[in-house]
């Protein structure tokens, strides 16, 4: 290197072992021979430095470590040393030490250095704007940084690997140094980035796999994928080709397997990027053990593995795995325990002898089963959090393993402390009052897994962080729990507007989720509403001008009194809608609406806890003037009174993205049976008359299952039916509280107290009954669904999920025409967003297969947009 020519030839402080002389220079006239054989001692008699502008020049004297007075060999290790620990700084791209003077004794020094350039701009090109900000915190160079090629070097290597992990492996990277005219000693940097194309994985191979099939262990590979292929017919002659020239393959491998064979490396799909990262891969290797595992086969390893590009852009993956014996469970014993029996943990455990032994099984059974039914949930649910519990290989013997378990069972367990934190806006005792986990209560794993599950479906914090913090105390048998809390807006608005046919149209509604009526009159609470107690108040008015105008509000206090969870609910409700003339005009239609309601929810304890009863009273009364257009009649009043009696069970873990559980509920609303007690002769009577006051009685009921497959696909089975029922034969079916199935069911105005039921894959409302007026309504309906849902991000800012689904539904408009098997039906796909602020939206795309009689175009390809779940 040019430093070390430097000292060789102009420095006489140097350590050799040659036996030659050498000169060195004092000033311009003087010089003496130095034998490097026989160093001469001197003592520093001064130190300068020269050839430095911007560091000061005594801090670079206390890096050599020389002193003035110091006693040095010339040459010697001293200077040697100096001279690499100047060099280590990296501040300087040359150094040399040079004697200046020589008195007697006495040596004086200078030290001449050449400084590196320092950074004045440093520019990254040829890259996304979302890049350059990740990668300037990367590269390590900020402006006043020393030009080196090392840190050169160490920004290229950053560069190369942020773009590796995004696929991009034949990154070309260019720098370019630049003198700055304005700074002295600086210069500028640019990067200038050409990433070309992803690399790819075309094909994954395995070999050694005889007893797993390679798209098995494919398929447990979660990040290392195959790159998207749909080529059906690839090769088909040649396939077809092998299999006449071999017909016996038909029976001895099955059409089926044969048929896997053949769509395995023509047809494949992925829902994760192809890009290729090593230390992804590094996982998923493990994870291809792992399923052999899971098979039984206990000692496969990997043997070999290897990645060989095949263009610049495609490479291929090789594993070579060695799958060894598959092993099954024989004898199981258990040693430790004293509360439980061993017949009552090996049926917990559910691990019958002959099975094929699975490592992951045992260990889930044991303790880690999400859905609580493992060995440890029997411990930890009655208070033991210290039990442990150790499976041990006692023998093996030929494919049989034996296992003892080994139980540790402790001490039972009191809560502690409970504390929460991180909420911002909601009052500790609307949390408190949810909780589960007592203070001085004996622990449980069950309460602790309710607990999480009451605090997500208040919707004030972000449910996939609600997870308690356990502090155990093992000197008191105790644990202390802390519950850190992330808060979410839960507050939703509405606002939407428009112009059409010469009015404007608009609505606004808003719905506080965690109001404080208490903090009302405190105008310090107004940020911008009183909140924190839990209440949920709601208010919404919607108007087109003299068309229609609508206003409601409904208030809920969820802990009516503060010591139980009784919900009460009040509504109150008026919509007026006109078309258009004014009242004094003769050709003047219109309808008014108002409407009261209110009902109280009280959590049962039994049969368990998750249900709940439902008693409310409502009151609607309809006001029509020369309005025909929805109603039997046009003029007069009629009203509506009403009881509600409902029994529900919701054991769904989450309220936004639920994974397990289910939400089932009945209810019937009744109307005093009027014409069963005023004796009057309703054949007689005008249809004003007759609907003066509505009887009928109506049952619904409705049902959602959730299962989670894995990695958050989620499967959500739901089934829904009503039934409105009169009470005598002398007034007939009820024209109001219809159904109306078909769309997205927001479509329509609930003059009459219609239920818009959605179902995809047909227009609006086109799956009810209709005569000469229109859609009437019809008085049974029953609609299944089944969706298949995937998360996109649980943010609590924006919950995004995609969905397809499959549906089929119907209505009748008489009790004799119900026919459960003969339903119409559809299929789609969807996208679902909730956020705070607006709910959930949604859109899909259904297919609706089977024709409406009567009704040109109602079904086949439909996109519907939702809010809040109209459709389901």
């Amino acid at each position: 290197m040019k430093f070390i020519r430097h000292i060789l030839v102009a420095v006489v402080l140097i350590v050799c072992t040659c036996s030659v002389e050498a000169q060195i220079y004092l000033g311009e006239s003087q010089n003496i021979n130095i034998n490097y054989q026989n160093p001469k001692t001197y003592e520093i008699g001064g130190i300068t430095i020269s050839g430095v502008q911007y560091l000061e020049h005594s801090t670079l004297i206390g890096f050599t470590g020389l002193h003035v007075g110091d006693k040095i060999d010339i040459p010697g290790q001293k200077i040697s040393k100096a001279i690499d620990k100047l060099w280590r700084q990296g501040l300087f791209e040359d150094i040399r030490i040079e004697v200046t003077k020589v008195q007697g004794n006495l040596v004086f020094l200078n030290i001449d250095m050449k400084e590196r350039p320092r950074i004045s701009t440093v520019a990254i090109e040829g890259i996304k704007k979302s890049e350059l900000t990740d990668l300037k915190g990367q590269i390590g160079l900020t402006r006043g940084d020393v030009v080196s090629e090392n840190s050169i070097n160490n920004a290229k290597n950053a560069i190369r690997t942020y773009f590796i992990d995004k696929g991009y492996y034949n990154i070309d990277i260019d720098v370019v140094q630049e003198d700055d005219p304005l700074v002295a000693n600086s210069k500028f940097l640019s990067f200038k980035i050409t990433k070309n194309k992803k690399t790819h994985i075309n094909d994954i191979v395995f070999s050694g796999n005889e007893n797993v099939a390679s798209r098995s262990l494919r398929h447990s590979m979660k990040e290392t994928k195959q790159m998207l292929r749909i080529k059906p017919f690839e090769h088909f002659n040649s396939s077809m080709l092998a299999l006449i020239t071999h017909p016996k393959r038909l029976f001895t491998e099955g059409v089926p397997s044969l048929f896997m064979k053949y769509m395995e490396n023509r047809v494949r799909l992925s829902f994760k990027s192809s890009k290729y990262i090593d230390n992804l891969f590094t996982e998923d290797k493990q994870r291809v053990i792992d399923k052999y595992n899971e098979l039984g086969y206990r000692d496969a390893y990997i043997e070999a593995d290897s990645v060989q590009h095949i263009a610049d852009n495609l490479l291929n993956v090789y594993i070579s795995v060695n799958e060894g014996k598959k092993y099954y469970f024989r004898n199981i014993s258990w040693t430790g325990n004293t509360l439980y029996s061993s017949e009552r943990l090996s049926q917990v455990l559910n691990i019958k002898k002959g099975e094929t032994y699975n490592q992951t099984r045992l260990l889930r059974n044991l303790m880690m089963n999400p859905e609580g039914t493992d060995v440890s949930s029997l411990y930890t649910d009655n208070g033991y959090l210290f039990f442990n519990a150790e499976p041990v290989e006692v023998l093996v013997e030929n494919d049989s393993i034996d296992i003892e378990i080994r139980i540790r069972e402790g001490e039972p367990t009191n809560i502690g402390k409970v504390t929460i934190s991180g909420n911002t806006r909601t009052n500790d005792y609307v949390i408190l009052r949810e909780l589960r986990t007592i203070p001085g209560d004996k622990f449980s794993r069950a309460e602790v897994i309710r607990t999480q599950r009451e605090l997500a479906q208040l919707r004030y914090f972000n449910q996939e962080s609600i997870q308690p913090e356990m502090k155990p105390n093992p000197q008191n048998g105790t644990v202390d729990i802390e519950w850190k809390l992330e808060e979410t807006s839960s507050d939703q608005l509405e606002l939407s507007g428009g112009y059409g046919s010469s009015t404007f149209v608009g609505s606004i509604g808003v719905s506080f989720n965690n109001f404080s009526a208490k903090k009302f009159f405190k105008g310090s609470a107004w940020r911008p509403v009183p909140s924190g107690d839990g209440q949920k108040l709601s208010l919404r008015f919607q108007t087109n001008g003299d068309w229609y105008n609508s206003f409601n509000i409904s208030f809920c206090e969820p802990w009516l009194g503060g010591h139980r969870p009784n919900a009460l609910t009040t509504s109150v409700f008026f919509s007026k809608q006109t078309n258009g003339y004014s009242k004094s005009n003769a050709n003047h239609q219109g309808i008014s609406i108002f409407g009261i309601s209110t009902s109280l929810s009280q959590r049962l304890k039994w049969p368990d806890d998750y249900f709940s009863f439902t008693y409310g009273l409502s009151y609607q009364r309809y006001m029509l003037d020369n309005y025909s257009t929805q109603f039997v009649f046009s003029d007069g009043y009629s009203n509506n009174i009403n009881l509600l009696l409902a029994l529900a069970r919701n054991s769904s873990d989450a309220p936004i993205y639920p994974r397990r559980g289910s939400d089932i509920s009945i209810s019937a609303q009744l109307t005093p049976p009027f014409s069963m007690l005023n004796g009057k002769d309703y054949s007689t009577m005008t249809d004003q008359e007759k609907y003066k006051w509505l009887e009928y009685h109506k049952w619904k009921i409705s049902s959602s299952f959730f299962l989670n497959f894995f990695d958050n696909f989620v499967l959500n089975v739901r089934a829904k039916a009503g039934y409105l029922c009169s009470y005598t034969s002398k007034t007939g079916d009820s024209p109001f509280e219809r159904f109306y199935l078909g769309g997205d069911g927001l479509s329509g105005f609930s003059l009459d107290g219609r239920e818009l039921i959605g179902m995809r894959g047909y227009g609006n409302n086109t799956l009810t009954t209709v005569n000469g007026n229109g859609y009437i309504g019809s008085i049974i309906f029953d609609k299944f669904t089944a969706e298949l849902r995937y998360p996109v991000t649980l943010n609590p800012s924006a919950t995004i999920y995609l969905l397809s689904f499959f549906e089929a539904g119907r209505t009748w408009d008489n009790y004799s025409s119900y026919n459960p098997f003969n339903r119409y039906r559809s299929a789609g796909l969807g996208v679902r967003i909730y956020m705070p602020m607006f709910g959930t939206l949604g859109l899909d795309w259904g297919y609706g297969f089977d024709e409406v009689p009567g009704v040109s175009g109602a079904n086949g390809g439909q996109f519907h947009f939702s809010i809040n779940q109209s459709i389901d």
